[in-house]
């Protein structure tokens, strides 16, 4: 008796297992095993450099002279701004492609000043054709959503769900006819040039219902479709084809969600689609339990260790509590620096000079440097595509720590708390923010970092490729604008491959410190300038074994020698 009971006990718990798996789990996390990458390094797709410069938005006001004033007044203050993002609502109806020209007139002129001044632009979309909508121009949207569901245009046969800015069914990604009409709509923005979309992610919606029980499972045009397959197919087609109106365009996806990570744990866009990522709304929160600065590291991370590369969240969080406070939006824009994607943007007041001066100040240091390791990420990131480790790497050692690149130790401050616990792998490293002092590695440092500093740490040997154009962060000078910026620390015998955006062109560099030092650049030479971390200064500087006597500078105080060039052939220069 007690064994029939145990044996049945023993199936209805299998039993249960299964039908979970296969009703819940299986649809949203497919056919793969957890933690593995969904695609090869050989479908990874090309990544822009542009995704890598400093994006701003704002989602309280979403008008033309909302984002205008946003971005001009940071330009005015002299901040790098790469790219405007601009969230919903910006169309007449949720996802109908047409401007609400209410709120953006003249949307060709408005898109044109920001392609005229150099500045990228990523507007906000879903795969959603809405019968309701919360708060466009046009709320009731019935003719909208009925002509895409009797063409036979959406999946599960025009299934509605609500969502969070409406109540909709989903686009069938895999009906032709369906496509053409989607792509048709876009059509009406994309030839406006913008650069890419920001794809929210409604796709993860995907359901019916028998009865009051939700099915995971909807027919499609070409069979039966999951969340999973549906979330692959929104992010890998709206990628594709805004690459044919635009070779580097690009998508902002997301990678693992802050608040659902439970639920998608091997992510969420395939990494062929995954120009660009973000982790989903965090909060103006310092703790993890609170979705806050700690969680957000915290996926960031994960998302590193599944293989996505130039990921990064909304600095300072995307919306909670108000008012924002400074240091919680210092310390969240410094680890944003030493990530792929700097995003200064979401709810709350996020035009810098409305906020503290100390704000202002240090937020505009950390654009810049960011802006300037810029040569220094793209480099990793077109490894990536090739099949490399992602730019971030996270470490089994200390709390959060990981390598940005080869040379970048990152312990990012994660709590209320100007002291952090660094644990130092075997090497020597110098700190970044005042690298006089060689520190023997192997060990744990605890150090306080004032609102103006962070603990990143370079490794000895480092070359780090630079554009420095301003004089804020202290590394270099205005003049220095058109000119690629070498860092060096010599140590042993070390290299780096610089890749060049605008043509895939690369300088392969070579270091090597002995009697003397030894810098070897093969490939792609533009004007440039070695900053080579030296003691003393030296006796004599080669270029291609021929003195040098003009545009070197020596300085003491930081242990700098300077050679400035505008000599694109050179081959070796040798320091004694």
């Amino acid at each position: 008796m007690i064994r029939s009971i145990v044996k049945y006990i023993f199936i209805t718990l299998i039993t249960l297992i299964l039908i979970i798996w296969v009703w819940v789990i299986l649809p949203f996390w497919g056919t793969y095993p957890l933690n593995f990458p969904r695609h090869s390094p050989s479908q990874r797709p090309k990544v822009p450099a542009w995704v890598l410069k400093c994006w701003v938005w704002e989602d309280d006001v979403n008008t033309a002279e909302a984002t205008l004033e946003l971005v001009n007044g940071h330009l005015e203050r002299d901040f790098p701004i790469g790219v405007v993002l601009i969230d919903s609502p910006w169309s007449l109806r949720y996802n109908d492609f047409v401007v609400d020209e209410s709120r953006f007139p003249e949307p060709e002129k408005f898109f044109r000043y920001f392609e005229d001044k150099g500045i990228r632009v990523v507007l906000w979309m879903t795969p959603m054709v809405n019968s309701k909508n919360d708060d466009t121009a046009i709320q009731d949207s019935g003719e909208f959503y009925q002509e895409a569901k009797t063409n036979g245009y959406l999946v599960g046969k025009g299934v509605q769900v609500k969502w969070w800015k409406g109540t909709g069914g989903f686009i069938d990604y895999t009906n032709p006819t369906a496509i053409n009409w989607w792509q048709g709509l876009q059509n009406q923005v994309l030839r406006y040039g913008i650069d890419g979309w920001k794809l929210d992610d409604s796709a993860t919606l995907l359901r019916g219902k028998i009865g009051p029980i939700p099915i995971f499972y909807l027919r499609s045009y070409s069979g039966i479709l999951t969340p999973r397959k549906y979330m692959d197919l929104y992010y890998i087609r709206e990628l594709e084809y805004g690459r044919i109106y635009n070779p580097e365009f690009a998508t902002l996806s997301r990678s693992i969600d802050v608040p659902t990570s439970w639920a998608h744990p091997e992510g969420f866009a395939p990494l062929k689609a995954s120009t660009v990522n973000w982790v989903g709304d965090t909060k103006h929160e310092w703790e993890y339990e609170k979705r806050g600065l700690e969680k957000a590291i915290h996926c960031i991370l994960w998302s590193a260790n599944l293989g996505y590369c130039v990921v990064g969240s909304d600095i300072a969080g995307y919306h909670g509590p108000e008012p924002i406070p400074p240091d919680l939006y210092i310390r969240w824009t410094q680890f944003s620096t030493f990530c792929g994607l700097f995003l200064n943007g979401g709810h709350g007041e996020r035009r810098m000079w409305m906020r503290s001066e100390l704000e202002l100040e240090q937020v505009r240091k950390y654009s810049w440097l960011h802006t300037e390791l810029i040569p220094y990420m793209y480099s990793y990131v077109y490894q990536w595509c090739e099949g490399g480790q992602p730019l971030m790497r996270p470490m089994k050692l200390g709390k959060y720590q990981y390598m940005l690149g080869d040379w970048l130790l990152v312990a990012p401050i994660y709590q209320k708390s100007n002291t952090r616990t660094v644990v130092l792998p075997p090497g020597k490293w110098r700190w970044f923010f005042d690298d006089h002092e060689l520190i023997d590695g192997n060990k744990s440092i605890v150090k306080t970092y004032s609102l103006d500093t962070y603990p990143v740490f370079i490794k000895e040997g480092a070359i780090i490729p630079m554009e420095i154009s301003r004089n804020y962060t202290g590394i270099g000078e205005r003049d220095w604008e058109d000119y690629i910026t070498l860092n060096i620390y010599p140590e042993g015998k070390s290299s780096f491959t610089l890749y060049y955006p605008e043509n895939d062109n690369r300088l392969d560099i070579t270091v090597v410190k002995e009697d003397t030092l030894t810098v070897e650049l093969k490939g792609a030479l533009k004007k440039h300038i070695l900053r080579i971390f030296y003691t003393e200064k030296p006796s004599k500087v080669l270029k291609d074994d021929s003195p040098l006597s003009d545009g070197i500078e020596y300085n003491q105080e930081k242990n700098r020698l300077i050679i400035k060039s505008n000599d694109t052939s050179v081959k070796k220069y040798e320091i004694k």
